[in-house]
């Protein structure tokens, strides 16, 4: 008999981190962070980092684990969340995978490899070199003519993933496609699932979005990426590429205003939000949740126990 894995997905600002507290605590759980920025220590307003107090006494898991200057893969991740995964399991409780990064959560709920292919250190340094010069654009047309169909899933923007099929392409002559198994596979994971994906009103987001980064500019989130630059962490760092934290860099080069930096800030959230969105619904195993269809948090807390406490689980479709 399978473990029940919950998961508890959803786009930057939609409110996943108050629900995930109240229904761990229903569901005698601990949580695992599926957040790419929540795992760099000194970066906590940008990130919307939980802090202790609001955990609510609710174990968490994959948080200020790794310094800025350091790089982070999602194999790590991947081989660090399942041993989490299998001490939560031996204590007789439940794992909650809660956060926004699809493929984090993926890289648990999905039978991918990500650790075929080795790295090519200096090839990725040229590669990030002649998207400094020609623009990322140039270098996703690299990727569309190598691997249409991992091109095909990603963004140009989305740089390090751009760069990393590109290597894998260079190293094995294979494309970084073949790489994932054959979609009547993918799904095939030792565990029972419940997947639960947040989502709302677009326009009602993206207010929460904009006043999001308003709040974190008033807690200090200036201030604090000064000193994350006085620590030494540079633009070219894979912590310092996250939103709100590059933007606020350039501020601070005197490549923008921070009137500029601030807006440039809203606008990149409500694209990321908009591009989580796109991810998750890749997956049909996902019950969505539309928060304007309830009347308050504990109210989805609820559906969400009563859903995994039914006969019908959120395997079927």
């Amino acid at each position: 008999m399978k473990d029940k894995l919950i998961i508890i997905g959803g786009p930057t600002a939609v409110g996943k981190t108050l629900i995930s507290i109240k229904l761990a605590k229903y569901l005698n759980a601990e949580i695992i962070s599926a957040d790419s920025m929540q795992i760099y220590k000194h970066m906590d307003i940008g990130s919307a980092k939980i802090s202790p107090s609001e955990m609510s006494g609710v174990p968490h898991h994959m948080i200020d684990i790794a310094e800025p200057w350091e790089s982070f893969s999602v194999a790590q991740f991947k081989e660090m969340a399942l041993e989490h995964i299998k001490n939560i399991y031996s204590k007789n409780k439940l794992p909650m995978l809660v956060g926004g990064t699809g493929l984090y959560i993926d890289s648990i709920v999905c039978n991918y490899n990500f650790t075929e292919a080795d790295k090519d250190e200096s090839y990725r340094a040229y590669l990030e070199d002649l998207a400094a010069s020609e623009g990322n654009e140039y270098v996703f047309k690299l990727l569309q003519n190598a691997d249409p169909e991992t091109a095909s899933k990603l963004h140009a923007n989305n740089l390090k993933r751009v760069i990393r099929a590109l290597e894998v392409y260079k190293l094995t002559g294979k494309p970084f496609s073949s790489y994932v198994i054959e979609e009547q596979k993918k799904f095939d994971i030792p565990f029972k699932l419940y997947y639960y994906v947040l989502n709302m009103n677009r326009d009602i987001l993206y207010d929460r979005i904009n006043k999001r980064v308003d709040q974190m500019m008033s807690s200090g989130l200036l201030e604090e990426v000064k000193k994350l630059k006085e620590m030494g962490c540079t633009a070219d760092m894979q912590a310092m590429k996250g939103i709100g934290y590059k933007e606020l860099l350039y501020h601070l080069d005197g490549k923008m205003t921070l009137n500029e930096a601030i807006e440039a800030i809203k606008k990149g959230s409500r694209n990321y939000a908009k591009r989580q969105l796109t991810w998750f619904r890749k997956d049909p195993r996902i019950k969505w949740i539309e928060k304007e269809n309830f009347t308050s948090d504990d109210d989805i807390v609820e559906y969400i126990l009563n859903d995994i406490n039914s006969k019908n689980t959120v395997n079927k479709n």
